[in-house]
């Protein structure tokens, strides 16, 4: 629950985190810098070919970790499609395929640990003003992990639904959804305290 690195070790494991995290914060900007449907779709190539890098086992890995996505890329398609924007469209879907799944990269090649460390780094400063940096360093890491948890999860609670009854599952997972929400925050902080806590 509280990490999601492939556990198929590839050479993207032993780069150091801060790097990796400030090259995607660069190739992010990059990617809103780029502004038609061939130079994304050349930087879509070029994160294939990351994904490729570590073998068919990390790639399928990763692909499956973004099937959470596919349902808001098929909206905004059909947005786009609606409104006879494709180049609008295929920039937006591009842009948005290639960033997650640039950050998913990232995220399968570090450690949670790694990262809270960079984070801590960063958060530095706010010692001065009383605040714990180790504990900001902690919360942005468990966002960073739980997004795509949570998004997993309500799938799984979607799939389940439609499973079991033929009505569009709509408003209806959304206790479920929150309560496994809880209920994962609750394990999460029990880890923590049995760690030694945020301190």
């Amino acid at each position: 629950m509280l990490t999601l690195t492939s556990p198929v070790e590839i050479w993207a494991h032993r780069l150091p985190a801060g790097g990796k995290l400030a090259a995607l914060a660069v190739a992010t900007m990059g990617l809103f810098a780029l502004d038609t449907p061939p130079t994304l779709a050349l930087a879509g190539v070029g994160t294939v070919a990351l994904y490729a890098s570590g073998g068919v086992r990390f790639a399928s890995g990763g692909l499956r970790l973004l099937r959470p996505l596919w349902p808001f890329l098929l909206i905004v398609g059909l947005w786009h499609l609606w409104t006879a924007d494709l180049s609008g469209g295929g920039v937006i879907l591009l842009r948005m395929l290639t960033a997650v799944a640039l950050a998913n990269f990232v995220t399968m090649t570090t450690r949670l640990s790694d990262m809270i460390a960079v984070f801590q780094t960063l958060a530095r400063p706010l010692g001065t003003l009383g605040l714990s940096p180790r504990r900001f360093a902690i919360a942005l890491a468990l966002v960073v992990r739980f997004i795509p948890v949570m998004l997993e999860r309500l799938t799984q609670i979607t799939q389940s639904w439609r499973a079991r009854s033929p009505r569009r599952p709509g408003w209806r997972v959304l206790v479920p959804a929150t309560l496994a929400a809880l209920d994962d925050a609750d394990r999460a902080a029990e880890a923590l305290r049995a760690r030694g806590g945020a301190d």
